[in-house]
């Protein structure tokens, strides 16, 4: 996995149910901080899964535990129906790319 920039965490290729426990590890360790917003990007994501979206769920749910904000960023085509068709484009929020996630308030 790329390296993260604070408050970023960068996600490629396909997520599913080989990948979703290392990026629920990663975000685990990235929220251990609270940073006051947590954006994924991805930007480099071909494909995910219903667990790919549960690990997504969960880190949301963990951030506005403790008021922070989390967002999406960067869906392309071939994933954003995904989170359209179950909806979850109105659970979470979904920027075009990084920059405008951070910039958002």
């Amino acid at each position: 996995m790329p390296k993260a920039k604070p408050g970023i965490l960068p996600l490629d290729g396909e997520i599913d149910l080989h990948v979703a426990p290392q990026i629920r590890a990663s975000l685990t360790t990235l929220l251990a901080d609270k940073p006051p917003r947590l954006v994924v990007d991805l930007s480099k994501v071909s494909y995910i899964d219903s667990s790919g979206i549960a690990v997504l769920i969960e880190a949301m749910q963990n951030v506005d535990k403790y008021g922070g904000k989390f967002a999406l960023a960067g869906l392309q085509e071939n994933v954003r129906p995904i989170f359209e068709i179950a909806r979850l484009d109105q659970v979470f929020r979904i920027f075009p790319d990084t920059a405008s996630a951070l910039a958002a308030r």
